[in-house]
């Protein structure tokens, strides 16, 4: 998928001090899943499938770029369990249908750049493609 042009306006014009790392982020997030669409919200960049939101780029303060997986910004039951199963630590979880990755220089993205894929794709399958019977 290719990167939204609203959305490299927007950083352009940002200037942000960590911009290769965000740019490293949204090709692995963009590769990871061809449902994946990138908008802006809050204030950074963010995926979602159709209207649906799953991971947004939290990119202020400019001292790290956060990940924040979730399903949307409304409240839902807790499932019993985590959504993804992390054997690598890189998500932080806040609740079991929220967690956060947290890159605070490249060699933190190039770190994770063989393991964050999966978790991507993870994630849309268990919170996207398996309500929607794929």
């Amino acid at each position: 998928m290719p990167l939204n042009k609203d959305v490299t306006q927007f950083l352009d014009e940002l200037h942000h001090p960590l911009r290769q790392e965000i740019e490293a982020l949204r090709l692995i997030i963009l590769d990871a899943s061809a449902l994946l669409e990138e908008n802006i919200k809050w204030n950074g960049p963010n995926y979602s499938v159709g209207t649906e939101d799953r991971i947004t780029m939290r990119i202020q303060p400019p001292k790290q770029i956060q990940l924040v997986f979730h399903r949307g910004a409304k409240v839902k039951d807790q499932p019993k369990e985590r959504i993804v199963q992390d054997i690598s630590g890189l998500l932080a979880w806040r609740e079991h249908d929220r967690a956060i990755a947290t890159f605070k220089n490249m060699e933190a993205v190039e770190a994770a750049t063989q393991i964050l894929p999966g978790i991507v794709r993870e994630w849309i399958a268990a919170t996207v493609e398996a309500r929607l019977g794929k």
